[in-house]
Formats: structure tokens, sequence, C-alpha cells
């Protein structure tokens, strides 16, 4: 609602005229491994709206695997981007850019993924901002890319499926589609619910074994 132009989802749309489903693609793209700030789920949402009213002329099967794609294209991209400037970055320096980038947070990060990796590729994926700085981290971390595109993958089927699919079928709900941008608002903050379960979760275990949270 005070947001610039090119973060309303129904104005990019609109912008995209014919081409929305391969524009919405790219920003997904963007979204998911290069540029954190740019809209995720309330524009699969509304690109769900926009497919059952038919001005998105493709069938919602057919959006749901273009978008998944495209999910998964960016996650890659962001995995070895945060792989190739790892080592370059995270190296012992005197100074900021020392405390800053500490070869001991890779090493932390990599410890996470290994234990809790699946989880946190899965539940990210619902996370706007969380879901693109994840992938990078993996990718800094070295997570094995066997298993972090085959979880990374399970997390963008389940997110485009999940929200597109909701879109079609309740945006043309009366109250829904007379309150569009009170319920995209919604969708961002429930999308945040999952993780900070899981932090909770986190800190409750590291209560009772003793130990800091990370």
């Amino acid at each position: 609602m005070l947001l610039p132009s090119w973060m309303d989802p129904e104005h990019l749309i609109q912008t995209f005229g014919p081409y929305a489903l391969w524009g919405v693609a790219f920003i997904i793209f963007a979204e998911c491994g290069l540029f954190a700030i740019l809209p995720g789920d309330s524009l699969l949402f509304t690109v769900g709206i926009f497919t059952a009213l038919g001005v998105i002329p493709h069938s919602l099967f057919f959006v749901c695997v273009v978008l998944t794609i495209a999910a998964v294209l960016g996650n890659i991209c962001g995995y070895w981007i945060g792989r190739l400037i790892g080592p370059p970055l995270f190296h012992p320096r005197p100074g900021l850019m020392g405390k800053i980038f500490k070869q001991s947070y890779v090493d932390k990060t990599h410890e996470f993924f290994e234990r809790y990796g699946n989880r946190a590729l899965i539940l990210a994926r619902f996370v706007p901002i969380v879901r693109t700085f994840v992938t990078l981290v993996a990718g800094v971390g070295r997570m094995d890319f066997r298993k972090f595109i085959t979880y990374t993958a399970i997390g963008g089927v389940l997110w485009v499926t999940i929200v597109t699919t909701a879109g079609y079928y309740l945006g043309n709900v009366p109250f829904i589609k007379n309150n569009i941008e009170a319920v995209l608002v919604l969708i961002v903050f429930i999308s945040v619910i999952p993780m900070l379960v899981e932090y909770v979760l986190h800190r409750r275990r590291a209560a009772k074994a003793g130990s800091p949270s990370a």
C-alpha cells in the first residue's frame, strides 16, 4: 500500500501485459537468488488471481511449472554466487572487515546446514528475504550441492504451488477480492510464522542442553 509501484504485484503484471508470466518468472528468479527486496509471495498469489481471470492466458499447471523452474534456477544461481565469493570474502584479515567476514562464520554455517539443512531450505522458502540469503549462505558454507538442489526443489514446488493455487481459488472470493491489499500484507505475515516457530524451538532446545543459542 505504501511501497513503490515496482513492488505492487498487480501493477507489475499489468505492466508486463501479454508477457506477464515471463516477466513474473524473471522477478521470481531474481528474488530467489539475487535481490531480496522484490515481491514474492504476494506476486505468486496475484498471479493465481490473474490466471483465474484469464488475464494470464495459461493453465494453472503451466504457470506453476514455469514459476517453479524460475524459483529453483534462482536458488541455484544464488548458491553458486555464494560458493564463488565465499573463499575470497571469508579469509583472515585485520580491521573491521576481518571481524565481519570471519572464516569461523562459514564453519558454523556449514555445521548448521549439516544438522538443519533440509528443514532450513524448505522453511526458508516461505519467508521473504530469508529465502534469498539462505541460498547464498548455503553456497558460502559449501553445502553439498546434491542435497541443496534436492531440498530447494522440494521447497520451490511447495511454495509456488501452494501460494499460486491459493490465489487461483480464493482470489475471486468477494471479501478477498475487495480487500486484496490487506490480504497480501497478511500473506507476508503468515509466511514468517514457520521460521519464527523454528527459532523458538531452537532456543528451547539450546536452553535444555545448557548451551547458548547459536
